[in-house]
C-alpha cells in the first residue's frame, strides 16, 4: 500500500472513532453532549426511547439549576412559585410567601427535548431508539488503548475515545464502572388534570408535606391545569408508600380526579467510596448516583454533573496513554467530589435530622425566619446546605450533635 493511501486509510479509520459518546439524553446527558460539543469535539448522544418521553419527576428549577442551563436556553416555565404550604402529615399548615420567585416548575418532556436540541445546536448528533447492551474498553471489538466500544442491543458498535454515561442509576454504564449505592428511595406520584376553579387556587404556591414514615413527604407542584402530586419514603415498605400517596390525594380533596399518569421509580444516592469513572468512562447525574439525599432532588445535580462529566470527556479524549486518561478522570472524580460531594454529605445528614426530628423541622421552617430565608436562598440558588453549614456555627453543632446520638 503506497503512503498516500495508507494516510488516507487512517483517516478514514480516525473518522469512524467518536471523540465522545454519551449514552442517555436527559439533564446529565444533555448537558454532557452540549459541553463536549461547544468545545468543538465530534459527539453522540444516544438514548433508548423516542423524544419526548415522560419521566416520574416533580420538575422543580431551584436557582442552580437554571445557572447551569445552556446560555440563552429558555425555560419552559409552567409556573412560577413564590409560596411554600408546609405541613405535617396533614396537620399544622402553614404557608410562607416571597416577593420574589423562589423556584420554577417544567413538565420534563419539553425541558429534556429542549436540552437535547441545544446539544444539537452545538454540533452533537442525536440517535434515538438506541439501546446499549455493554461497553468494551479491551477485546476484539476495541482496535486500540484510545478506543471504547459501545455495543448496541442490535449488535452494531459505536467506537468513541471517552465515553459518559448517563442512562440512569439501572443503566448499563454505572454497572460498568461499578458504582455503589446506599440509599435506595421509592418515589411514587400522579399527574391529575384539574379544573380551572382548583387549578387557579393552586397557582405560584406548592404543598410540601413532612410524611408518616420516617424521611418521607409529600409535595403538589401545579403545572397550568394539571396537578403534579407526588410522595417519596425509604424503599421497603412499598405498600405503606402507596398508601400515603392515597391518603395524600384525598386529604387534598383531589381523589375525585382521574389522574393522567400514575407512575413510580427508584432513587439511587452513591456511595462515599463509590467510583466515578473506568478508564476511559465517566458516569453523570442519576447514573453516578448523584442527588441530594434528604430531598432527593436531582436535576440540579444532573445538569452540574453533566457540564462537568462532558469538559472532562473532552480531556480523556484527548488523552495519548491510560495513565493520562487516568489523571484527567481523577480530576473529574475530585471535581464532582469538591462541590456537590460536599453537599450530598451535608444532605445525608438533614436526612438523618428529618428522620429522627420531622416536628422540629416543621416547626423550625414555619415558625423561625432565619431557617425560611435559608430555604429561600437554597431554593433561587444563592446559597447551598453545604454553604449554609460553613457559614452559622449553630447548624453545625445541631448537626454534630446530631451525628452523636
Amino acid at each position: 500500500m503506497s503512503s498516500e493511501n495508507a494516510d488516507a486509510g487512517h483517516e478514514h479509520e480516525e473518522s469512524s472513532v467518536w471523540d465522545v459518546v454519551v449514552v442517555g439524553a436527559g439533564p446529565a446527558g444533555a448537558s454532557a453532549a452540549y459541553a463536549a460539543a461547544v468545545a468543538g469535539r465530534r459527539v453522540l448522544l444516544l438514548e433508548k426511547a423516542e423524544l419526548p418521553r415522560y419521566k416520574t419527576c416533580g420538575g422543580g428549577i431551584i436557582g442552580y439549576s437554571r445557572d447551569s442551563l445552556p446560555p440563552g436556553f429558555e425555560l419552559p416555565l409552567r409556573d412560577r412559585i413564590h409560596a411554600v404550604t408546609f405541613s405535617l402529615n396533614g396537620r399544622l399548615s402553614r404557608t410562607r410567601r416571597s416577593k420574589r420567585m423562589l423556584f420554577g416548575l417544567i413538565n420534563r418532556p419539553e425541558f429534556d427535548a429542549g436540552l437535547v436540541e441545544e446539544a444539537q445546536k452545538a454540533g452533537a448528533e442525536l440517535r434515538t431508539g438506541a439501546t446499549v447492551s455493554r461497553v468494551e474498553q479491551h477485546g476484539a471489538a476495541v482496535p486500540d488503548r484510545r478506543t471504547v466500544a459501545v455495543v448496541l442491543s442490535g449488535g452494531e458498535t459505536v467506537l468513541a475515545r471517552a465515553v459518559v454515561g448517563a442512562d440512569g442509576s439501572a443503566g448499563r454504564i454505572g454497572a460498568h464502572v461499578g458504582v455503589k449505592l446506599d440509599q435506595v428511595d421509592l418515589g411514587l406520584e400522579a399527574e391529575i388534570p384539574v379544573p380551572q376553579t382548583v387549578a387557579e387556587d393552586w397557582a405560584g404556591r406548592v404543598l410540601i408535606d413532612w410524611g408518616p414514615m420516617p424521611g418521607s413527604y409529600g409535595w403538589v407542584f401545579p403545572k397550568g391545569d394539571t396537578l403534579t402530586v407526588g410522595v417519596i419514603s425509604a424503599r421497603g415498605d412499598g405498600g405503606g408508600t402507596k398508601r400515603y400517596l392515597e391518603d395524600f390525594v384525598a386529604r387534598l380533596g383531589l381523589a375525585g380526579f382521574e389522574p393522567k399518569i400514575s407512575s413510580g421509580h427508584l432513587t439511587r444516592c452513591r456511595s462515599d467510596d463509590s467510583p466515578l469513572s473506568r478508564g476511559r468512562v465517566l458516569v453523570c447525574g442519576d447514573a453516578a448516583g448523584l442527588l441530594e439525599p434528604w430531598t432527593r432532588e436531582g436535576i440540579s445535580f444532573a445538569l452540574r454533573s453533566g457540564r462537568l462529566a462532558g469538559e472532562w470527556a473532552v480531556r480523556v479524549a484527548e488523552s495519548h496513554d491510560a495513565v493520562d486518561a487516568r489523571r484527567q478522570a481523577l480530576n473529574y472524580a475530585f471535581a464532582i467530589k469538591a462541590g456537590l460531594g460536599v453537599e450530598m454529605s451535608v444532605g445525608r445528614r438533614m436526612l438523618k435530622l428529618f428522620e429522627r426530628r420531622p416536628g422540629l423541622l416543621h416547626a423550625v421552617l414555619t415558625g423561625f425566619r432565619p431557617a425560611w430565608n435559608a430555604f429561600a436562598g437554597i431554593t433561587r440558588g444563592t446559597t447551598s446546605l453545604a454553604e449554609l453549614v460553613r457559614s452559622h456555627p449553630l447548624a453545625q453543632r445541631a448537626l454534630s450533635t446530631m451525628d452523636r446520638t
